[in-house]
């Protein structure tokens, strides 16, 4: 597909990630700006803009425009802890700023990513895919960043093609029959701003993942959500998972982004992971996020 002259795609690596110039977010996008964005990310898996002062309204819309807007499982329990915070004296009603602090009023699809000095935890610290406790994760992901912190903070993301496409084949013979679980409760069963007494997803999905746009594959496995291989007993299931977690966190697979004020990403869930490093402390650091709803995942040989 031919991109519009208005629009500039600039490759950051050749595995994974690309800076779009040429855009405006806070407006109506055309329809050739749609497909134009949208074949970027099929091609670098993760996209990135400049200087988008996004609105909460505007940043709907734009994720309106890829897809059906996915509410995080945590939505619920943020919102009531946002509550309750409010009616023990907490002011403003923010809830104990770790990893989500609270949703934004009346916008239940877009969750505050929130840190400061007086934080335990921050969201993504370990690599992962986003949800994927779901038995549909989200499909995507679109960050804005308001307020970076004066330098560090920067997200790292990987390729799952390339590093699947990096295995030998006795490796993907070996991978591509079989399941892992993906435990909701691994993550926010242990984070404060969650309510614990509810259960979180917990799913089972294939370790091989194909997109179901491109046909690629790409290793579906992460530190943060993946448990155990199912068709494996534990001890050899926690060593082919140890050896896939330091497999895919290669740096070969990745590329990193060094976020600014009004900075977005927009990446897909299916094919990579990411990290936000979190090297900035106290310093402050405000983002807002929203998910595209996805599909369940699938193997194709």
């Amino acid at each position: 597909m031919a991109v519009p002259d208005r629009i500039r795609v600039s490759k950051l690596t050749p595995h994974i990630g690309a800076e779009i110039a040429g855009v405006d977010l806070t407006g109506p996008l055309a329809p050739d700006a749609v497909r134009a964005i949208e074949q970027a990310l099929w091609d670098n898996l993760v996209v990135f803009f400049r200087d988008q002062p996004m609105t909460f309204e505007q940043h709907v819309r734009l994720g309106q425009y890829f897809g059906e807007l996915y509410v995080h499982p945590a939505a619920a329990a943020a919102a009531r802890a946002k509550a309750a915070a409010k009616a023990t004296g907490g002011g403003d009603g923010k809830a104990a700023p770790n990893a989500y602090t609270s949703t934004v009023d009346g916008h239940p699809e877009i969750l505050k990513i929130y840190a400061d000095e007086h934080s335990s935890q921050v969201a993504g610290e370990d690599w992962h895919s986003d949800v994927t406790s779901e038995t549909e994760p989200p499909m995507g992901s679109i960050l804005r960043i308001e307020e970076p912190p004066p330098c560090g903070g920067d997200t790292l993301f990987a390729s799952m093609y390339a590093a699947y496409d990096a295995l030998s084949e006795p490796m993907k013979a070996l991978l591509s029959p079989l399941t892992a679980i993906h435990d909701g409760m691994k993550v926010y069963g242990s984070r404060s701003a969650f309510d614990h007494t509810r259960t979180y997803p917990q799913s089972e999905h294939p370790i091989v993942r194909t997109h179901p746009v491109t046909g690629r594959q790409a290793l579906f496995v992460s530190r943060t959500f993946t448990t155990r291989i199912v068709q494996l007993p534990k001890g050899e299931s926690d060593a082919l998972l140890q050896f896939l977690f330091a497999h895919v966190e290669q740096p070969l697979f990745q590329c990193r982004f060094r976020w600014q004020k009004n900075s977005v990403a927009f990446w897909d869930n299916r094919c990579t992971q990411h990290q936000a490093l979190w090297d900035y402390f106290p310093n402050r650091r405000v983002g807002y996020r929203i998910q595209l709803a996805g599909d369940r995942p699938f193997h194709q040989a």
